[in-house]
Formats: C-alpha cells, sequence, structure tokens
C-alpha cells in the first residue's frame, strides 16, 4: 500500500512524510525550531530569510497540531492529487504541488504585514497550505462523507465550513503561537487556484446542489 501511495502520489507522498518528519525532530531540537518559525519582524526587512514562509509550514506546534492537520491532509491531500492527475494527467501532480506552495506562501503575506512591527510574533504551521487542499476538493466533491471520530458522518463541504469557522474563532482567541489567520487565506488561495484552472468547476459544484 505504500509503494501505491508513492507511484500515484508522489507530491502528497513527499510532502506528508518530510512534514511529519521535521515536525518530530523539531520537537527534540529547540534550535532547529527557532530557525524554522515564521517571524514577521525579520522576513519583512531581511529578504535572506523569505524562506521562514516555506520552512514554518514543515513544522508544528505539538502532537495535537500536527495529528489535527496531517489527519486533514491524509483525507483530503492524497484524493486531491489523485483527481487532478486524473482530469490532467501527469501534470496533476504539478497542480497539485502549486496549490499547496502557492497557498503556504500567499497564506501568510497577511501575517508578515500585520505582525512587521511586532518582535515578538512567530508562527508555525502547515494550515494555510492544508486549508488550500481542503477546500479545492470540496469544490469537487462537497457532498463526499466524512465520519468524524470514525462515527458522525458529515459532507466535506460542512466539515470545511466547520473547519474554518474554527480556526477563524482561534485566530482572534488563541494565543498558542499557531498562525490560525492563515486558515481563511490558504482556503481563498485553494479556491481562486482551482477555479483557474479548471473553470467548470464552478458549475460543476452548483450542480452538486441542484442549480
Amino acid at each position: 500500500m505504500l509503494t501505491d501511495y508513492i507511484q500515484n502520489t508522489p507530491i502528497a507522498s513527499f510532502i506528508f512524510a518530510l512534514t511529519v518528519g521535521l515536525s518530530i525532530y523539531a520537537f527534540s531540537n529547540p534550535q532547529l525550531y527557532g530557525k524554522m518559525m515564521l517571524h514577521p519582524y525579520t522576513v519583512y526587512r531581511d529578504r535572506s530569510k523569505w524562506g521562514m514562509i516555506i520552512t514554518s509550514g514543515l513544522i508544528h506546534k505539538d502532537w495535537s497540531h500536527l495529528l489535527f492537520n496531517m489527519i486533514t491532509f491524509y483525507f483530503f491531500g492524497f484524493a486531491l492529487e489523485s483527481l487532478l492527475v486524473a482530469q490532467s494527467g501527469p501534470i496533476g501532480h504539478l497542480y497539485f504541488g502549486g496549490i499547496y506552495v502557492i497557498a503556504l506562501v500567499l497564506s501568510d503575506i497577511p501575517t508578515i504585514l500585520q505582525q512587521k512591527d511586532n518582535y515578538g510574533y512567530n508562527s508555525l504551521g502547515a494550515s494555510g497550505a492544508i486549508s488550500a487542499i481542503l477546500f479545492s476538493f470540496i469544490l469537487f466533491y462537497p457532498k463526499t462523507m466524512l465520519y468524524i471520530f470514525f462515527a458522525i458522518p458529515i459532507p466535506a463541504f460542512v466539515f470545511g465550513f466547520l473547519y474554518l469557522g474554527y480556526c477563524i474563532w482561534a485566530s482572534k482567541n488563541a494565543r498558542d503561537g499557531i498562525n490560525h489567520d492563515a486558515h481563511l487565506f490558504g482556503a481563498l488561495t485553494g479556491l481562486v487556484l482551482t477555479i483557474l484552472l479548471y473553470p467548470w468547476v464552478l458549475t460543476h459544484f452548483a450542480s452538486q446542489f441542484g442549480f
């Protein structure tokens, strides 16, 4: 089964393995942890540090943060890469990687601008990119049933809005070092990029609800 994932969804497999591996390694390596986190104050003033935008998306605050993001990625990331390949052929792998990386970058830009003068602010996590993957998938299959806690059935589009609602709440109330603001901008990036790549998806989405 592992070889099937690697062969059929190589980009998702690479992102998943790299993110899990680096996150776990960083948990016990504070020096690496500090170097990889996004520090908007520094990034805004030093272009050589722009790499933090990428590296901060490869590490997570703790086990619960990592598990939440990787479970979401597992459900939607591998399925989306397979879907894009089915729609576009091998270039679908590139489309998937592009959506993930572009969303990872763009979802952090508002935070950098907002926190550029706050020296004490740091953030981390892949939430912006994963939100993009989640909402891209929902455009194609909004009514796919998921099972929360492996027991509670819920349509993908409902899960998506609950996920986003929690992230918006957390961005205003949580003080955990996680860049919750990135969720909204990541979701918007995923929607826009998917619509640009597949303009027909809007009609397809509406048709799922009888429009």
